[in-house]
């Protein structure tokens, strides 16, 4: 006897109601792409679980897999056994062997299949009495035991399990469309993208590179952030917007004041562009309210006149140590901290205006013919898949 199933829960997505079967179809699907690499691995659901057939295979390096994949609550090592109480039995003795240091333990029993003969608490009784007479040294603690022994009598079959590994939860990544993320390389944007992921969103990325003033180290970092977050998603396309140009424009014919202003409501109608090119239905952004001068109250609703696409700032209102915290957790913090400069830190204005008006940066911008400027970024992009895969990255041309 041993484990050979992986028991997966879910979290939020139960309470999905008649939507829940997409929910789960693309829970499983990722999971199936995570686990690409393990032959044999077989996942397959029933009513309210999902189950990894391990087939020989070491559990270890699969649950460290499945803990990044959003949708998954928990997950439990679990031996399946037939609905016959003997059998039930001996699987419950393993684990409880199998614990280590347990000197205390409980028996919890969840009877989903009616027609199975013995009542849950009753069962309990009969496991608890089991184990008793067949170790020595241990006693039963309903409260706070040393190891809980949980058994499942499903309509298949039984699934015995005794730990229980958390996982991220949120909702499956593909299941809420897709965003496209305004990544700097900095610290906030690789989190928003992780947290918009969260959400069950598939992103991709924009950068703005303006060489010579941004150097191909900057670039490759973006790339290395990328790669870091397919770790809890799949591939993501970055698009690399050719911004020397513009950029250099912008802040040669704008009030040195309003040349930040002007600059990311130029970004965002190129971030438009690619959305619409690419049928992505919102953008995300790191900004963070009062954090620097482009993200006040009036910044934003300076800047978000130019586009209707709707805009997703999970970190609006957190504090810049909530979202360090979360960058080390989820790997980024590391590569964002690297002294690479991206566009928007090389040209930064002495007094960059922190409640610009609508109406002044449409004055200013009328003052000056971008259009050829512009449309020269979006046909140079460049666009880059990373794949969760290798970390190689191979190119496409987008446009």
């Amino acid at each position: 006897m041993q484990y050979d199933h992986i028991l997966i829960r879910y979290g939020e997505m139960a309470l999905k109601g008649k939507n829940i079967k997409q929910f789960i179809i693309r829970l499983q699907e990722n999971i199936q792409d995570k686990l690409r690499d393990f032959s044999n691995i077989k996942v397959k659901r029933t009513q309210g679980r999902m189950f990894i057939l391990l087939n020989g295979h070491d559990p270890e390096p699969i649950i460290n897999k499945c803990k990044n994949i959003f949708g998954i609550q928990s997950l439990s090592l679990a031996i399946k056994v037939k609905n016959d109480p003997e059998k039930i039995k001996e699987a419950s003795l393993y684990a409880l062997k199998k614990g280590k240091n347990v000197k205390t333990f409980k028996v919890s029993v969840k009877r989903i299949n009616k027609d199975f003969p013995i009542p849950s608490q009753e069962m309990n009784q009969v496991l608890g009495k089991h184990l008793l007479t067949n170790t020595e040294g241990i006693s039963v603690d309903v409260h706070e035991p040393d190891l809980e022994i949980k058994v499942e009598i499903r309509l298949e079959a039984a699934y015995i399990t005794s730990s229980v590994v958390q996982g991220l939860g949120g909702l499956p990544v593909g299941t809420s469309g897709k965003s496209l993320l305004l990544l700097s390389g900095g610290i906030d944007s690789p989190v928003a993208g992780y947290l918009a992921m969260k959400r069950g969103v598939h992103i991709e990325a924009i950068h703005f590179h303006s060489p010579p003033f941004t150097s191909e180290r900057a670039k490759q970092k973006v790339l290395d952030l990328a790669q870091q977050l397919t770790k809890y998603g799949k591939s993501i396309n970055v698009h690399i917007v050719p911004f020397t140009k513009l950029q250099q424009e912008i802040f040669r014919e704008m009030p040195n004041e309003y040349a930040m202003t002007i600059m990311r409501r130029m970004m965002m109608r190129i971030s438009e562009r690619v959305c619409h090119s690419q049928e992505i239905l919102s953008m995300t952004t790191g900004e963070n309210l009062g954090q620097v001068a482009s993200q006040t109250m009036e910044s934003m609703n300076t800047i978000n006149e130019v586009t209707n696409y709707p805009i997703i700032r999970p970190l609006i209102a957190m504090d810049k140590t909530e979202i360090i915290k979360i960058s080390r957790e989820i790997g980024t913090y590391e590569t964002s901290i690297l002294p690479y400069e991206d566009c928007c830190t090389i040209f930064v204005p002495k007094s960059p205006k922190t409640k610009p008006k609508r109406e002044k940066a449409n004055l200013f911008e009328a003052r000056t013919d971008f259009t050829d400027s512009l449309e020269e970024a979006v046909n140079g992009i460049e666009t880059i898949k990373i794949t969760a895969k290798t970390n190689q990255c191979a190119y496409e041309d987008l446009f």
